[in-house]
């Protein structure tokens, strides 16, 4: 959904009122998948390191996304424009549904030990 809001914005004109919109949408968007990671992470993995990996899921998040505004910088340093970028976002965010597809809401059962 948002790498379609981001093309969405990259073909409309640029009026106040479509970044306006474009940006309550993308609002929204931003934190809306969090009860679902937690909720993957925890049927998958259980609740005893609930903690420790939904946190290790949501810092790299957020490590991506302080990467992806400084690259948007260098970017728009080096060619004064920001369309390379918003096309690698897009393309990044169909990636990303492309490898999040597959998985599967189970438990994951550890192999017994060998003896």
């Amino acid at each position: 959904m948002r790498a379609g809001l981001i093309a969405l914005l990259v073909a409309l004109p640029k009026t106040p009122e479509v970044i306006i919109v474009f940006s309550a949408l993308f609002g929204l968007l931003f934190l809306s998948t969090v009860p679902l990671t937690r909720g993957l992470i925890g049927r998958i993995f259980g609740s005893a390191d609930m903690g420790l990996l939904f946190g290790f899921a949501f810092f790299s998040h957020q490590i991506g996304g302080f990467f992806g505004a400084w690259l948007g910088g260098r970017v728009y340093d080096a060619i004064g424009a920001y369309d390379a970028m918003w096309t690698a976002s897009i393309a990044l965010g169909l990636f990303a549904a492309v490898l999040h597809w597959p998985l599967r809401d189970a438990a994951v059962t550890a192999p017994a030990p060998a003896s």
